[in-house]
Formats: structure tokens, sequence, C-alpha cells
């Protein structure tokens, strides 16, 4: 069985967004039952964000199981900057 956690990198920032969007599509298409592990993101930026954001649609249009215990103040913060209200995020955030 194949690790079904997308492990978040300590940034995930625009110089690491390709790199990762294609480790999270494998872990994604191989499992249907995910979990978002973000206890090392100490950085991220806008891009890192939206990608997030993206992995997130992709894994609820697929139908998929996702379980997220955020524990990255970096994510939140960023979500607050932003002025997101997305509801993909805050179902699994407390922003």
């Amino acid at each position: 069985m194949e690790d079904s956690t997308i492990k978040l990198p300590s940034e995930l920032t625009i110089a690491q967004v390709d790199k990762y969007r294609n480790i999270f599509l494998d872990i994604i298409d191989k499992n249907d039952v995910l979990v978002i592990d973000d206890s090392r993101l100490k950085r991220i930026d806008t891009v890192g964000v939206q990608l997030l954001l993206s992995t997130i649609t992709c894994i609820a249009f697929q139908q998929k199981t996702l379980t997220w215990h955020s524990k990255s103040d970096a994510i939140k913060e960023s979500i607050k900057q932003l002025g997101l209200n997305e509801a993909i995020f805050t179902q699994y955030l407390n922003v």
C-alpha cells in the first residue's frame, strides 16, 4: 500500500510548487483516503496556498476522503492575510 500522507515541506513557495504539485498528484492518484501533514510547514506564500487549494479541490472532486488536522500557523496566517474564506479551506482549518 502506498503512503497516503501528503507531507508538506518546511517551505511551500513558488520555488517548490512545481516539484510538490507532481508529488501530491501522484499520492492522490494512488489513494482513496488521504491525510495532509503540515507539521513541518513554517513558510508558505500565495502560490503555495493556491497549490493547497487546488490539492484539496482535486481530492474533493474525486470524492476521496481527506483528513487534515492542521498544526501550521503559517497556513492559517496566510489564509487570513489573503482574505480567503473558501469553504473548502475552512472545512479543515479553524481560521
